[in-house]
């Protein structure tokens, strides 16, 4: 896995990056050759959950990962931004990745962290426009480059292991932003 995943940053180092990402998780479906394959390996998982990190000057994926047992976003989530501390200054989220001790941890690597907060008490909506002024709105460009590698590639994967599977999202991300690039050429 290392091997793409390095394959996967060296694709989006080729894009120009701001240090403004965009963090968030979407589900991508395992196609199976039929329901009688998948009672017969005893199989019930039908999605695969990505959680990737996007610059949102480029929409290049900077690196995603990648689980069948619905890992929560505030446990995924500061894993990919580690990964990436060095070449981040601030960080977007929904608000399922809000959580106090993800908020402390990213605020220790020297990232600011633009989560949008629950509720509707004074406090959370002062929070709120604050994170908006600060360019929180920006993150839905890591919906938009889902929405590319989806539509320009197969959406479905087709690998019957997990682990090959988990390759092929890497894989996919990494074609979505080689493409972007020779766009620019």
């Amino acid at each position: 896995m290392y091997i793409w995943q390095a394959l996967l940053r060296v694709s989006a180092q080729q894009l120009p990056q701001s240090g403004f990402a965009a963090l968030d998780s979407t589900f991508i479906e395992r196609n199976q050759a039929s329901q009688h394959y998948l009672q017969r390996c005893e199989r019930s998982v039908k999605t695969i959950k990505a959680t990737t990190l996007t610059d949102t000057e480029s929409l290049a994926v900077l690196d995603v990962h990648c689980c069948i047992e619905r890992e929560h976003d505030t446990k995924a989530g500061p894993r990919v931004v580690r990964r990436n501390a060095d070449d981040l200054r601030a960080v977007a989220a929904d608000s399922g990745f809000q959580d106090w001790n993800t908020e402390h941890e990213i605020a220790a690597l020297d990232i600011e962290y633009l989560v949008h907060y629950r509720g509707s008490t004074a406090k959370a909506t002062a929070n709120n426009a604050l994170i908006r002024a600060k360019g929180y709105t920006q993150r839905w460009m890591s919906e938009t480059s889902y929405s590319t590698a989806k539509r320009t590639q197969d959406s479905a994967l087709r690998s019957r292991f997990w682990y090959r599977q988990f390759r092929e999202i890497v894989l996919l991300f990494a074609l979505n932003n080689l493409k972007k690039l020779t766009k620019t050429l």
